[in-house]
C-alpha cells in the first residue's frame, strides 16, 4: 500500500485560509458587488442566525474577508433582482447562491425525512390547511405568517417553539421547496412567496440532478470551500447524509479531484482538492463570526488552530467561561485572542463583556492589533466608541491598547 502525502498542520491552515478568502486582495476601496460576489464564490453559502447581538450572522462573513462594506449589497444579493442568493436548509439555516439550487432539489423531495416532526406533523394531520396556506401566499404573496394568521380557518393553535399551525405550514412549504423566502421585514420575519416569483427563470428551468450527482457536486464544492478536510467535514459542510456523502467522496478521489493527504497530528485522513492553493503566509487581522464556516466544525477546528471554541449563548451565564456572544480574532494564520462584544446601538457603543487572550500568542501584538480591529468593527457598525473591556484575563492590555488609539 502506498504511503499517503503527509503535509503538516500548519499548511493546512494556511491551506484552509486561502480556500476560505482570507488571502485573497482586499478593496482597494470600498467593496462592490463584484467583492461580495468573490467571496460568495468562495463560501457557496453563509449561515443565518437571528441573534443580533453584535450583528445577524449572515453579515459578518463578507465583513471578515473584506473588511467594512456596504451591508445593503448583501441584501440586494438576497432578495433584489437578479437574485443572486436564495434561503433554504444548507448548513442549517442559509444563504446559498442561487445557481446551485438545483442541487438541493433531493432535499426539498425528501422534506418529509429531514423536516422537523412538527411540520411533518401539520402536512400529516391537517393537509387542507397547509393546501390553503399556500393558495394565500398564491394569492397575495409576498406575506409574513403573521398576515396570514388573521384569516385563517383554524384556532390558532402553538406548537414547537411557539409557532403556530399557519408558521408550521409555511415552514413545511418552505422545506419542501413549494415556497420561498422573497425578503425578510426589519423584524427577521420572512415574507414568503412562489419560487417562480422570487428567483431567476434560468435556475428554475435548470434540469434537477440525481441526487448521487447532487452529492457528488456538493462535497466538491465543500472541499473546494475547506480546501484540506476530513470526511466528516466535507459532509458537514451542507449537512450531507453520512453514506451518501463517503460514497462521493470515493468518487471523487477515484476521478482526482480530491486527494488523500496525511496531516500530522491529526487521526482521520483528510482530503486535498486539486485546485488548493498553499500561500507561503498569512497575513491578515480580523474577528471570526460563532457562525462562520472557518469555525462550523469545532473538532476541526482545534485540529488546525488548536482553537477549543464553543458558542455560550445557551449556556447559563454563572457556567460561561468566556461570555455570551465570543469572536475568535484571527491574527495571521492562527487565533490570538477572543472577545465578548456586544453593539450597544442606543449609546453609540461597542461594549466589549470581556477579553481573553489565546495561549501562545504575543501580547503586546495582539492588543495593538485587536484594539485597531474593534474600532474598524464598531465604525462598520455606526457606532462611535469602544468600551473598555470589563473581565478577563487580556482585559487590561486591551483596554490600554484601546484607549492609545
Amino acid at each position: 500500500m502506498t504511503s499517503l502525502e503527509t503535509i503538516s498542520v500548519a499548511q493546512a491552515r494556511r491551506i484552509t485560509l486561502a480556500a476560505q478568502g482570507f488571502t485573497d486582495s482586499k478593496p482597494g476601496g470600498t467593496a462592490g458587488p463584484r467583492h461580495v460576489r468573490r467571496v460568495l464564490r468562495r463560501l457557496h453559502l453563509i449561515q443565518m442566525d437571528s441573534v443580533n447581538v453584535l450583528q445577524r450572522a449572515h453579515f459578518m462573513p463578507l465583513y471578515s474577508r473584506l473588511g467594512p462594506y456596504p451591508a445593503g449589497l448583501l441584501e440586494r444579493a438576497a432578495y433584489q433582482k437578479p437574485r443572486e442568493l436564495f434561503e433554504f436548509w444548507g448548513h442549517e439555516a442559509s444563504l446559498i447562491r442561487t445557481e446551485l439550487q438545483p442541487l438541493f432539489r433531493w432535499r426539498m423531495a425528501r422534506a418529509g425525512e429531514y423536516a422537523w416532526g412538527n411540520m411533518r406533523r401539520i402536512v400529516a394531520e391537517q393537509p387542507e390547511l397547509v393546501a390553503w396556506v399556500l393558495d394565500e401566499v398564491r394569492r397575495r404573496g409576498p406575506i409574513t405568517a403573521n398576515e396570514i394568521e388573521h384569516d385563517a380557518p383554524r384556532r390558532k393553535d402553538h406548537w414547537g417553539w411557539n409557532w403556530s399551525v399557519v408558521k408550521q405550514a409555511l415552514e413545511w412549504l418552505f422545506w419542501s421547496g413549494q415556497v420561498t423566502a422573497a425578503e425578510r421585514t426589519t423584524s427577521f420575519a420572512r415574507r414568503y412567496d412562489l419560487p417562480e416569483r422570487a428567483l431567476p427563470a434560468a435556475v428554475l428551468n435548470a434540469p434537477t440532478p440525481e441526487p448521487a450527482e447532487a452529492f457528488r457536486s456538493l462535497v466538491e464544492l465543500s472541499a473546494r470551500a475547506l480546501g484540506v478536510a476530513a470526511e466528516p467535514e466535507l459532509r458537514d459542510y451542507f449537512r450531507l447524509p453520512t453514506q451518501a456523502a463517503r460514497t462521493a467522496v470515493a468518487e471523487l478521489v477515484e476521478a482526482g479531484v480530491l486527494r488523500p493527504v496525511t496531516v500530522r497530528g491529526w487521526k482521520p485522513v483528510a482530503y486535498l482538492h486539486a485546485d488548493a492553493k498553499l500561500p507561503r503566509r498569512v497575513d491578515v487581522a480580523t474577528l471570526i463570526s460563532p457562525f462562520d464556516p472557518l469555525i462550523w466544525q469545532r473538532e476541526r477546528t482545534e485540529r488546525l488552530f488548536d482553537l477549543n471554541y464553543r458558542i455560550e449563548i445557551y449556556v447559563p451565564k454563572p457556567k460561561r467561561l468566556y461570555g455570551y456572544y465570543v469572536l475568535p480574532f484571527l491574527l495571521g494564520d492562527g487565533f490570538a485572542a477572543r472577545v465578548d462584544l456586544k453593539a450597544n446601538r442606543q449609546a453609540g457603543v461597542l461594549e466589549v463583556p470581556a477579553a481573553w487572550l489565546e495561549p501562545r500568542a504575543d501580547q503586546e501584538v495582539t492588543a495593538e492589533a485587536l484594539a485597531a480591529e474593534l474600532r474598524r468593527l464598531a465604525g462598520w457598525l455606526g457606532l462611535d466608541a469602544v468600551a473598555a473591556p470589563v473581565a478577563g484575563d487580556f482585559a487590561g492590555p486591551l483596554a490600554a491598547a484601546v484607549k492609545a488609539l
